[in-house]
Order: C-alpha cells, then sequence, then structure tokens
C-alpha cells in the first residue's frame, strides 16, 4: 500500500480540498482522510465566511475588526494579505459551484456576527460549511490527478530522522518526504512519499470534553510536526464559542450560531435577566471571548449549568428562513426557537494557534506546508474574529499552491526511507486503557484548562498529563496501531503543547484568561 506523488494532501476539510484542486491540473495528488471525505470542521461550519463585498463595507474596517479582536497579536501584514486577497476567493468557490444566500435583489445576503462593524458574512442558510465542502468535494471527485483514500490515518511525518540523520527543534535545514500512513481498515502502515506535503487536518477540540468539533479533529497534524521538530506557536489560545446547544451527553455539542446573535438574539439567565450589557457595551455581539467568559462566570455565580438565548421577539418567518437547520434540530429535542428560550454553554470550538507558516503557508520543515485550522498564520491572534477562519482556510490553500507548484520541477521523491518497524507490537487486548486515557485527558484540560485558568491549576494538568503520556507511549511501543490509540497519542500532545504555551504567558489576553494575571482596568473594553 506504499504510494508516491507529487503532492500529499492529509485532511479533507476546505483547506485540503481547495489545495489539491489548485495543483492536480499539474501533478498527481494523494488525499487521505481518515474518515470519510465529508467528516470534517468545514462541513459543521454553519455561520458563514467573510469578506469585504459591498459599500459602506471596506478592507480597512475588516482588518481592523480582525485586529482588534485579536488582542493585539495579529500580523497586520497577513491580516491585510487575508482580507484584501478574500473576494478574489469568494469568486473562485462560486465558480466551482458554491452557492450563497442572495436577496430579492440578487446581492449577497450578508449577516453580521460578534466583532464585526459591518454586515460581511456570506452563507448559505446556516449550512455554509456544508454547501462549500459540497462543492468543492464535487469538484475534487471527478478530477483524475486525485486520489482519495479514505479511512487512512497520518501516523507521523517522514524526515532525515527517518534516515539516521539527527534531527532538532528550530533547525533550517529539516526536510519533510512523506508520512506514515495506517490504513484503519487493515491496520497496516504504508510509506506516503511526496514532493510536496500539506497539513489540512483540522482542528484540536476533543482536548476537551465539550466540544462543537467533531470526533476526528483531535490535532493530529500539529502533534505530528511537533514530534518532527517543527515549529508550533499560539497554543494557549482556545476559542470556546459562547453558545453551544446545552444538550447534555450529546457530542459533538451542536453549535447554535453566532448569526442568531447577529440577527438579533440576547442572551439571559435561567431567570430571565438580561446580562451581557453589564459585561461590555457590544452585548452579545461582542467578540467570542468576552461573550464566553460572561456566560461562564454567570454559570459559575449562579450554579447554573447553562444560560438561555433568546430570539423569540423576532419574527417567527424570519428564523425559520434565516436558521432552518437550527430550527428543525431544536424541535426534535422539543424546543421551538420561534417560542422557546434556547439553553445554551460554551464549548470548544477552534484552535487559534498552531503550526507556524510564513505568508505562503510553509512550515518550518521544508516541503511541509500546513492551511487551515492547523496552521497558525498570524491572522487570529490571541482571539479569532468570528467567519474568519473559513476564509483563512481558502486564502492560504490558494497561497500554498501558488508557492509549491514552481519549486515541484526542482523536487524529488526521497529514496531509501525504511518502512514502518512492526517488531515488538501485538494487538491490544485491553482497549479500556486507551478509552479511559481519554477521557482522562479531556477531564484534564476541562476543569483546569478552559475558559478560565489559573497557575495551580495548570500545574496540576502538567503533572497529570504526565502520567497518561508514560503510559500512553509504553503502549505505543508495544501495541498494533489503531486509529484510537494513536488520537489518545496525539491529544495528549495537544494538551501538553497548550499548557506548555499558557504557562509562558504571564498576562490575560484574548482567550487565554488566568486568576493569577488579571488585565489591568485600563485594557477592558
Amino acid at each position: 500500500m506504499n504510494r508516491t506523488s507529487d503532492f500529499l494532501v492529509i485532511g479533507s476539510g476546505a483547506a485540503g480540498l481547495n489545495f489539491a484542486l489548485k495543483v492536480a491540473e499539474y501533478g498527481t495528488v494523494t488525499l487521505i482522510t481518515k474518515s470519510a471525505l465529508d467528516e470534517s470542521n468545514t462541513n459543521y461550519a454553519q455561520g458563514g465566511i467573510s469578506a469585504v463585498t459591498y459599500p459602506p463595507d471596506t478592507f480597512d474596517k475588516h482588518i481592523q475588526d480582525t485586529l482588534i479582536c485579536g488582542a493585539g497579536l495579529c500580523n497586520e501584514e497577513v491580516v491585510r494579505m487575508m482580507v484584501t486577497s478574500a473576494p478574489e476567493q469568494i469568486k473562485q468557490l462560486v465558480q466551482w459551484g458554491a452557492k450563497f444566500d442572495r436577496d430579492k435583489n440578487g446581492l449577497y445576503d450578508l449577516a453580521r456576527e460578534g466583532g464585526h462593524s459591518e454586515h460581511r458574512i456570506l452563507h448559505h442558510n446556516d449550512l455554509t460549511g456544508a454547501e462549500i465542502q459540497r462543492a468543492l468535494m464535487r469538484k475534487v471527485k471527478a478530477h483524475k490527478n486525485i486520489e482519495i483514500l479514505e479511512h487512512y490515518f497520518a501516523v507521523d511525518l517522514i524526515t532525515q530522522h527517518h534516515l539516521g540523520k539527527m534531527v532538532r527543534r528550530y533547525n533550517t535545514d529539516v526536510e519533510c518526504y512523506g508520512a506514515y500512513v495506517v490504513n484503519l481498515k487493515t491496520q497496516k502502515v504504508g510509506t506516503f512519499l511526496a514532493k510536496a506535503t500539506i497539513l489540512a487536518t483540522g482542528g484540536t477540540g476533543n482536548v476537551y470534553y465539550n466540544t462543537t468539533n467533531p470526533p476526528v479533529a483531535t490535532g493530529d497534524g500539529i502533534a505530528m510536526v511537533y514530534r518532527a521538530k517543527g515549529v508550533v506557536e499560539n497554543m494557549a489560545y482556545v476559542q470556546f464559542h459562547p453558545t453551544a446547544l446545552y444538550h447534555p451527553n450529546e457530542r459533538p455539542a451542536f453549535l447554535i450560531t453566532e448569526a442568531m446573535r447577529g440577527f438579533g438574539a440576547e442572551l439571559r439567565t435561567r431567570d430571565g435577566n438580561e446580562f451581557m450589557q453589564k459585561y461590555d457595551k457590544r452585548g452579545p455581539l461582542a467578540p467570542r471571548d468576552i461573550v464566553a467568559r460572561a456566560i461562564d462566570n454567570e454559570m459559575k455565580n449562579r450554579g447554573d449549568d447553562y444560560v438561555y438565548l433568546d430570539v423569540t421577539h423576532k419574527p417567527a418567518d424570519e428564523i425559520i428562513q434565516h436558521f432552518p437547520n437550527i430550527y428543525k434540530k431544536c424541535l426534535s429535542i422539543g424546543i421551538d426557537i420561534t417560542k422557546d428560550l434556547i439553553p445554551v454553554a460554551p464549548a470548544a470550538h477552534y484552535m487559534c494557534g498552531g503550526v507556524k507558516v510564513d505568508m505562503n503557508g510553509q512550515s518550518s520543515i521544508r516541503n511541509l506546508y500546513a492551511i487551515g485550522e492547523t496552521s497558525c498564520t498570524g491572522l487570529h491572534g490571541a482571539n479569532r474574529l468570528a467567519s474568519n477562519s473559513l476564509i483563512e482556510a481558502i486564502v492560504y490553500a490558494d497561497k500554498a499552491a501558488k508557492h509549491s507548484l514552481p519549486q515541484l520541477k526542482d523536487l524529488k521523491i526521497q529514496e531509501g526511507i525504511p518502512d514502518w518497524d512492526y517488531e515488538g507490537t501485538t494487538r491490544a487486548e485491553e482497549m479500556v486503557l486507551v478509552t479511559q486515557s481519554y477521557k482522562e485527558v479531556q477531564q484534564i484540560m476541562s476543569y483546569y484548562v478552559g475558559i478560565v485558568r489559573s497557575n495551580l491549576r495548570l500545574e496540576r494538568a502538567f503533572a497529570r498529563l504526565g502520567i497518561l503520556y508514560k503510559e500512553t507511549e509504553q503502549l505505543y511501543r508495544t501495541s498494533t496501531l489503531t486509529q484510537q490509540l494513536c488520537e489518545l497519542r496525539n491529544l495528549i500532545q495537544i494538551g501538553y503543547l497548550i499548557i506548555k504555551e499558557a504557562n509562558a504567558i504571564r498576562e490575560s489576553r484574548g482567550l487565554h484568561y488566568s486568576i493569577d494575571y488579571p488585565p489591568k482596568k485600563e485594557d477592558i473594553v
């Protein structure tokens, strides 16, 4: 099952599919995904994709909104590049078949979300990600130069380390030759070699128990890069979506899009009182970090498990028209959102950090690109502006494609890479060792490294993860590989990176809020 190709794309969300389409005319592409092709964070994205479209919106307004939301950690050059590149990429998506809602005059029906000063969110009802995924999958499946392999899991990147050479972090001569990949149906590991490797493996949400991410979001790409001695940054900045549907024991948590607050929904405590105005003058349209902390504070102070999102004051037909999927989902559990308040609570949603890349999506490892949520481009800083993630994935897929194609003729498939070493491994008999450790990781991160943190909580989390790390590495060395074992290993690595970077921050900024470093009064909006 060994493979060679010009491009190895790992991941099947908007970033991976978009990249594959843009290079497939010029080389062979192997695209692998550990689940079905449509199982990605993109497919679950409800709200929309941001781009400056019509006056009175301007590039400068979108840039300023992004910088303000990012709490001073955004790379302004990156922000400007992304914002000004967005309209052209939207046109490309439309040409490829993506359909965005329009008004009776044929203009885009633009929504507004928290942190945005204008209506600039293109959407397809409340299923925007699924619509983009549908359009891209249709094109990818039809392309003769793209080989799609579902239920294939990338285990580790291949570098000089596998040729017996020393590899050190921050060295500039580390090269990627592809990846070791396990066929999840046969449990056999193959050597997938490529001239360029592209990580588009999505986010890290499942390091927490309550998440809006699908089960496949286990930080695989970030963990692989760190093990390969690549540079990873900003991992402390984990965005919790303020309003996930409170429905105990349902995973992933069903997202109630931010666009509903842009539509006019209010946040209320369980006794019906509006509370956001006492936290921020922008009320429910404040950036996500502020809203999530406000909800978390109200829940803790009152001893409640959730707060309410109230859209009942809006016309029922408009609610159903704009949010048909949410209406249908809530109705299935006995909540009519045109008449009833919606119980919501924050859930882990988006990783602002990741594999450090330049403005071409290139990582610190040669011939290795990271795009989408796997990467840290400098766009989001300490807090992502709503609906900037899908457009970032599309823009950086384009940048990475344009950067990698001219180099293709000078790159070669590396020879002499050894096959996977199965020596000393046996089939794990006690899966409870994996499943219980998986739960422990999520409990540790949820209780100690959540929306609000402290030095003591981080210290305890680090110590407990250290025990799980040792146990899991021993299991990994002696067991035949399974998806659950590989994901557990990656989640422990992600938890370590979040804690490590959180410990190094001596302030509360954006999504990292510590009770030991409260923000100065003048820094509070």
